[in-house]
């Protein structure tokens, strides 16, 4: 019942603070304009945001060739390196170098990129050289001039098929519904096979020719280097591991400082009775805070702690990854119940604002001056007095301990 009625107290007060001006609630015309100037704050907000986690380098930034050295080492086919080979010259369509491409992608970035990646695009662009483009164009010319070969076999052969019945068939040549007959067909087929074969045979001189260069064979054996590819995987992990936190951190590093000024001004205008620029910064703390929360709670799916869990339920249960399940619907709550506490205790603790009002003579209710011996607020009629459970006598209520024998008072007692 006591964290159901701290809920309850701090959505109220949460929805007085949002809607109200000095007790008043705000009519409509405002009302609009404080939601659009949210709208606005909030999309903002995010911009920024999206912008501040773009800073760092990713995993697929700072380890660029990971990706395409996975791939090299997990194709088995007979011809993947010459595959590999015509895929890297064939991205290289660009004025710049691989190399430069790799500084300019870095500049104004937090974090470098491996090394290991620059040792890899300095073996591309080596690869990359004008002989071997040339060679590679050759290549896919024939290979298209195959292609075409083939495509009239195809269609000749349905052809020559279809001839075939009608000469078994015993109708007349001329009476023929194809354009090409037998013998020409099968002449014509001959001929295709043979240059198929003549494109083929010129197309595995030139990929040798490719294969055989000194920098295609040094780009091969780089790539085939077990311990250098282990090191760029453990870069390439550990990236991964951590990127989620510190993109968190630089997001909160963001957010705290307009947090900070949004409370400040809050405060600040609640003490001096400013209702309308209290209404406008609590807004701004609320609208602040959305995204840091939402961030904190999709920093526990994808962050390290997730990661963490993960390897640990894997470590000990094996394959039930489905325990971190259970694990965060136990988690998440504690989670928010701890950043209601905290919300209760910065921005709408009933002590300390009771103890700033009571020093000024004011109602610890609505803040209205009072005189000396008011028991009631004339303003809006709330009881500022309790009986202390020690001595009976009247003390403030919302205080901690009583003004007459110093016993502790439960602030949240009501008459």
């Amino acid at each position: 019942m006591n964290v159901t009625r701290r809920l309850g107290h701090f959505w109220r007060a949460f929805w007085r603070r949002s809607r109200l001006v000095n007790k008043e609630p705000l009519n409509r015309v405002s009302l609009i304009v404080i939601i659009l100037v949210d709208i606005f704050i909030l999309i903002n907000v995010f911009s920024g945001l999206s912008e501040i986690s773009n800073w760092p380098l990713s995993p697929s930034q700072a380890q660029p060739c990971y990706a395409p050295w996975y791939a090299y080492r997990q194709d088995k086919g007979s011809d993947r390196a010459m595959r590999f080979l015509e895929q890297q010259m064939t991205l290289e369509q660009s004025p710049q170098s691989y190399v430069e491409r790799l500084e300019e992608s870095a500049k104004g970035k937090l974090g470098t990129i491996s090394s290991l990646c620059f040792t890899y695009a300095e073996y591309q662009d080596a690869v990359n050289r004008p002989t071997n483009q040339q060679r590679l164009q050759q290549r896919q010319q024939k290979q298209a001039q195959i292609q075409t070969l083939e495509a009239t076999n195809a269609r000749i052969r349905q052809e020559y098929d279809s001839t075939l019945l009608e000469q078994l068939a015993g109708q007349p040549p001329d009476q023929s519904i194809n354009l090409v007959e037998a013998a020409k067909a099968k002449a014509t087929l001959e001929a295709n096979d043979r240059q198929i074969a003549a494109l083929k045979n010129e197309i595995a001189t030139l990929e040798q020719a490719i294969l055989q260069e000194p920098d295609s064979q040094a780009f091969l054996n780089f790539l085939e280097d077990t311990t250098k590819f282990a090191q760029l995987e453990g870069e390439y992990r550990h990236s991964q591991f951590w990127y989620p936190s510190l993109q968190f951190i630089l997001q909160a590093l963001f957010l705290l400082p307009l947090i900070g000024i949004a409370l400040w001004v809050y405060r600040f205008a609640d003490r001096r009775r400013y209702g309308l620029l209290a209404l406008m910064s609590w807004h701004l703390l609320v609208i602040f805070f959305i995204p840091l929360v939402l961030k904190i709670f999709e920093l526990l799916q994808v962050g390290a702690l997730f990661k963490w869990l993960s390897n640990w339920i894997l470590a000990l249960f094996g394959g039930l990854l489905f325990l971190v399940s259970y694990v965060y619907i136990l988690l998440i709550p504690a989670v928010g119940f701890g950043i209601i506490k905290v919300g209760q205790a910065l921005f709408l603790n009933p002590q300390r604002q009771a103890a700033g009002r009571i020093q000024k003579q004011r109602c610890v209710q609505c803040a209205k001056r009072l005189r000396e011996l008011d028991q009631y607020c004339p303003h809006c009629g709330y009881l500022q007095w309790l009986p202390c459970p020690n001595c009976q006598q009247p003390t403030y209520r919302h205080l901690p301990y009583c003004r007459h024998c110093g016993a502790l008072v439960h602030s949240n007692s009501k008459a």
